[in-house]
């Protein structure tokens, strides 16, 4: 490497860097301008006026531990489309420009930007060399590495900078891959915002990375159209939203939401459901309990309605309203359902008027729908009601419960309710399961109007029939990119395969992609943890490993009394390299191990205790729940046959546990290792 060529590299990015300050003071300097008026359109123009410069602003902040270009393409003379008079690309995680319009670094998402993912020596799509940058953590541009991708390639650059890329010694939130995106994870990047995409991963293929940089990319090609509706990326628990939440900033988006989904649904949770009931009421099933019973409360006419006007009586027969409440029964949402009961007998009554040659208009129709004559029917024959009082009516009523759910068992219908009923649903207490409930009875009651441009569920293998129902409601019109690993699905309620998964959140039409090339679990850490497939997951097929790593993989069966200090010994073996380390147990071990490390003399965070434990500490004990979807350079893992035994899919725990290290994995056991793992 020619260190005038270095020098010259790290000018260059001196000068880029430059030019962002100078394109981020321009906006800050820019007035927003003011439309005069205090009408409703005006103030709305000018706020979201005021609101384009502020995310424009974010935008542009030079992020000063994030390296502004990471790539650069050498093309064939005169070949570049739409950029006359340069032969040379750099590539970055946002476009900057010199302030002429001559650009410095081009937007990784960018159709000019895609060869540096895509050119390979057979297929150089008009590019001559590809160079990758090497930088510090303080985002110091330190080296490079050329591809020539003409004449004979005697070396692979890209596998060695893919592995010194994911190798690195980590601390803190996870970091983007633009550096190193893999040709079929580009695929899924830059597909189309329709259909949806459903990406099937194994541990260590990128899938979590590979939706953000999706989000990424279709903000990029898609914006105005996504503006309208918003983006959301729906996560497991907010520990898995603290760890990803800076990949999006460092790549200039900075207005996508990213929230649980019980923080989506936005009811209050005051109760706990056992296992069984919570697996119950997330079943695809209990959509069909849920529309009887609320149904059930449109009951059929005995009477007719006289209504009168001055001296005159106007009378709709008893069998006329039993006609008009067959004909809107299940026909529409059950709110709209009852306003168009009183506007249909409110018509017969017009036309009763028009048959005495009376001239009534649209607001003598109003009048009669709202009479008392009209409410006394509508409030006998199709009453209102709220979500909250059918569910407390279907958990506190057997013979109710058992019309409504006659496709379940009888032992599912005990499950489901109540041994001690609240006295009514204004003092019932709501489990999450509830509410995922009552949102499906809210929608069925009155629909809920618009609808996001697009949806992100991560670690979807875990969501419920009804959870995903409740979230395509909030995409109606929208897409989705759906994320997960079935051998991963750790929670009773589990909906199933992809196709029955995008069936209930009614995208059908989406797009099923597998990810099995493990690119950040070595391969003996993931052929180890794959023992576990044939019971969890035999339809998968194994996924492979791309990188071995020496010493990846260590077991040390101990003693009980022993059992603690191992765990102390190897997080300080551990702690001896580089990067982050975490010691994960079963969730009623992991507070007495911190403990022990505390006394140890090693600083040990407790994940869940508040949202940066990883940003602030190398050593983070993780409680088993909330290992997915995390990564660590080292892994310690304490008594395996602990976290199995703590719940029902305790061996899907298992593999979402011993697959978290991007480096080494340490099991520390003194009970016997599940049989598979022996």
């Amino acid at each position: 490497m020619a260190a005038a060529e270095l020098e010259a590299e790290r000018a260059f990015l001196t000068t880029a860097r430059a030019a962002l300050r100078r394109m981020y003071a321009e906006v800050v300097d820019r007035d927003v301008q003011v439309i005069g008026g205090e009408d409703n359109d005006e103030r709305f123009t000018n706020e979201a006026n005021q609101r384009a410069k502020e995310m424009r602003t974010h935008a542009l902040l030079d992020l000063p531990d994030v390296p502004l270009f990471f790539g650069r393409l050498d093309y064939e003379h005169g070949t570049i489309e739409g950029i006359d008079g340069l032969d040379q690309i750099y590539i970055g995680r946002r476009h900057v420009h010199d302030g002429t319009g001559v650009p410095l670094v081009i937007d990784w998402r960018a159709p000019v930007s895609v060869p540096f993912y895509r050119a390979t020596a057979s297929d150089r799509q008009r590019v001559l060399m590809r160079r990758r940058y090497g930088f510090s953590d303080a985002a110091e541009l330190t080296g490079f590495e050329d591809e020539p991708l003409t004449g004979v390639v005697e070396v692979d650059q890209a596998d060695a900078f893919l592995r010194a890329e994911i190798e690195r010694p980590r601390t803190g939130p996870m970091r983007d891959i633009v550096a190193t995106i893999q040709p079929e994870q580009d695929d899924l990047v830059r597909a189309p915002l329709h259909p949806s995409v459903c990406v099937q991963g194994a541990p260590g293929t990128g899938k979590t990375a590979v939706g953000l940089h999706r989000v990424a990319y279709l903000l990029y090609t898609e914006r105005e159209r996504l503006g309208r509706g918003g983006v959301v990326i729906v996560g497991p628990n907010r520990s898995f939203l603290s760890y990803i939440r800076k990949v999006l900033p460092a790549l200039g988006e900075v207005d996508v939401r990213q929230i649980t989904i019980d923080e989506l649904l936005t009811r209050p949770t005051d109760a706990a459901d056992e296992a069984t009931s919570a697996g119950i009421k997330g079943d695809a099933r209990m959509a069909g309990v849920l529309r009887r019973a609320l149904w059930s409360y449109v009951g059929t006419p005995t009477e007719g309605v006289l209504y009168s006007k001055g001296s005159r009586r106007y009378r709709v027969h008893d069998y006329e309203v039993v006609d008009i409440v067959s004909d809107l029964r299940e026909s529409t949402r059950y709110a709209p359902g009852r306003n168009a009961l009183a506007q249909r007998i409110a018509h017969v009554v017009l036309v009763r008027m028009e048959e005495r040659a009376e001239s009534p208009d649209d607001r003598v129709q109003n009048a009669v729908a709202r009479s008392k004559p009209v409410k006394d029917v509508l409030d006998s024959v199709w009453p209102r009601v709220v979500p909250e009082q059918v569910l407390h009516r279907l958990f506190s009523n057997a013979d109710f419960l058992a019309e409504a759910a006659a496709d379940l068992t009888e032992e599912e219908r005990t499950a489901l309710l109540w041994s001690k009923p609240p006295r009514s649903w204004k003092s019932a207490k709501w489990s999450f399961a509830d509410t995922v409930l009552l949102d499906e009875l809210e929608d069925l009651i009155e629909r809920r109007t618009g609808s996001l441009g697009h949806l992100v569920l991560d670690e979807a293998q875990d969501l419920s029939a009804m959870q995903l129902r409740a979230l395509g409601r909030r995409c109606r019109t929208g897409s989705a990119t759906v994320l997960g690993d079935l051998a991963q699905a750790t929670t009773p309620w589990a909906a199933g395969s992809w196709d029955r998964v995008l069936g209930h959140l009614d995208k059908t039409d989406g797009l099923v992609a597998e990810l099995d090339r493990g690119f950040r679990v070595p391969a003996q850490i993931i052929n180890f943890a794959a023992k576990l497939l044939p019971v969890i997951a035999p339809t998968l097929s194994t996924p492979s490993g791309v990188r071995t790593v020496a010493d990846a993989l260590s077991i040390v069966a101990t003693d009980e009394p022993s059992f603690v200090g191992e765990v102390v010994a190897g997080c300080r073996a551990a702690l001896a390299g580089e990067g982050s380390v975490a010691v994960i147990a079963a969730d009623d071990q992991v507070a007495v191990l911190r403990d022990a490390l505390t006394a140890a003399g090693l600083e040990a965070a407790l994940l869940g205790e508040t949202e940066d434990e990883i940003d602030t500490t190398r050593l983070v004990c993780v409680p088993a729940t909330l290992a997915k979807g995390l990564e660590f350079d080292a892994v310690i893992v304490a008594e395996p046959a602990r976290i199995v035994a703590a719940e029902p899919r305790g061996l899907h725990r298992l593999y979402v546990v011993l697959t978290r290290a991007v480096s080494r994995l340490h099991i520390v056991h003194a009970e016997p290792l599940p049989s598979m793992l022996s």
